[in-house]
């Protein structure tokens, strides 16, 4: 039985001041390409409250146009401060309502999850997150905000997630 082609993925590593965001699409052969990544810059000195409507309303939009149909978020994590991670946490809240909203299938990996699957240590950089998820895609720009690679390496983790599943799968 053949096996359904990947769907679009969108990968987004939440921030209550900026969401960075790409999609990428797999292709024959194992190759995958980067459709669009940027990040949604939240209203500077904008109340809490209003940045997340902005973040929200940006996401929803763009789910709207590029119509994923997966949706990779950055997990939980323990932040040193605990305003920090609150807000953060309403982040990705603000985040997940637009996924599930749009019905997208939504998947969390955590950060040390997403690192270990692209650059093999739990422990690397942003920098070489950086490095090995341009590698690793068709379409990659030279240069791209922190951000947004790292929303590229969480939509990367879901789709080598999803082929191992696959792999899997065919042992049963």
């Amino acid at each position: 039985m053949p096996q359904a082609p990947a769907p679009v993925v969108l990968g987004l590593d939440p921030g209550s001041q900026r969401t960075g965001y790409a999609v990428v699409t797999p292709g024959p052969g194992g190759r995958i390409s980067l459709r669009e990544a940027g990040t949604i810059t939240a209203p500077a000195g904008a109340p809490v409250p209003q940045r997340l409507g902005y973040i929200f309303s940006e996401l929803a939009r763009l789910i709207a146009e590029l119509k994923p149909a997966e949706m990779a978020v950055e997990g939980v994590f323990t932040a040193k401060n605990a305003h920090t991670a609150l807000v953060l946490g309403q982040a990705r809240g603000v985040a997940i309502l637009a996924g599930v909203r749009a019905g997208l299938s939504i998947h969390e990996y955590p950060p040390a999850t997403v690192k270990k699957s692209l650059v093999g240590n739990g422990r690397a950089t942003k920098e070489q997150v950086r490095a090995m998820a341009l590698r690793l895609v068709d379409g990659a720009p030279g240069k791209m905000a922190l951000d947004a690679s790292d929303a590229l390496a969480l939509a990367l983790t879901h789709l080598q997630s999803r082929r191992l599943a696959a792999t899997l799968e065919r042992f049963k």
